[in-house]
């Protein structure tokens, strides 16, 4: 039973990691732009939900009705001045402007907060669990964590193919110049695009920061796991997301059960053999697909 708990609890991991990974998949989706600042904003997340329980006093869950707004609009205006320069400069462009960015943060992090490590703290929550089995229980947050993982994924999916705007994503994912013959403005789209997107990041990062311990330097580490899950599951590929999550979370979880200390190196491993034998990722599968 030690192997069947593994496996749940490496599947309830997924979910955080593709909470975690879905706007970079959406940005790569809408407008083939990989985020490297994408850990680094987690991280300013997580660091804006504690000073708001520290100094307000406001539940873990509430803040997110302040810090999703606030990183939707740090999304927008970094889309429509930077990242949008970029994306009309050469192909390395953007992904030099968001490395510059990433470094950028971790510092002002550094300087402010410091290097100790830092967590929200959810009170009773965090010690909370559901006993499936004599020998199987899974954490309350955890699982609350997957579920909103498993959600954002199915309404993102659901908001690209119903709605107007998500159509318009679509259509200009696939060819921006015809598009723009339809009227279509790539400008205003992507803007959207990298607000909801880093919008979902400031969600992860709360939920991050309550699941574990973070410090400035975490968001390389969050970079990595994201970036694996989408690499995993399919560039471009919202249930692939979830799916590379789920996978890279029972590798790690595996792993450790069976190397104590090669967990997160497992992980890495399957990351390598999808990106050797399958370097479209396990389900390919694009944003508009």
């Amino acid at each position: 039973m030690q192997w069947a708990n593994a496996v749940v609890q490496g599947v309830i991991l997924g979910g955080l990691y593709a909470l975690l990974a879905a706007g970079l998949s959406l940005m790569f989706g809408v407008m083939r732009l990989v985020n490297l600042a994408h850990g680094a904003l987690a991280i300013v997340a997580a660091y804006l939900g504690m000073v708001l329980v520290n100094k307000t006093g406001l539940p873990p869950f509430a803040t997110l009705l302040i810090v999703v707004p606030v990183m939707a609009l740090v999304g927008w205006v970094l889309q429509r001045t930077l990242l949008n320069t970029a994306l009309n400069r050469q192909s390395l462009a953007p992904i030099l402007v968001t490395f510059g960015l990433a470094v950028i943060i971790q510092n002002l992090l550094l300087e402010i907060f410091t290097a100790d490590n830092q967590s929200i703290d959810v009170g009773s929550l965090a010690g909370a669990s559901i006993q499936i089995t004599p020998d199987i229980a899974v954490g309350v947050f955890p699982l609350i964590t997957f579920i909103v993982g498993v959600l954002v994924i199915a309404g993102l999916q659901l908001y690209l193919a119903k709605t107007t705007t998500g159509r318009a994503m679509r259509a200009t994912s696939d060819d921006r110049e015809a598009a723009a013959l339809m009227g279509i403005d790539h400008r205003n789209l992507y803007a959207l695009a990298t607000a909801i997107a880093i919008g979902l990041v400031g969600l992860a990062g709360v939920f991050l920061g309550v699941r574990t311990q973070f410090n400035p330097t975490f968001g390389d580490v969050t970079l990595i796991f994201a970036f694996e899950a989408v690499i995993i599951g399919g560039l471009g590929s919202l249930w692939g997301t979830l799916w590379g999550g789920i996978i890279l979370g029972v590798a790690q979880v595996v792993g450790a059960q069976a190397f104590p200390s090669s967990g997160v190196l497992l992980g890495h491993i399957v990351f390598l053999l999808v990106l050797a034998f399958r370097p479209t990722g396990l389900f390919p599968k694009v944003v508009n697909g």
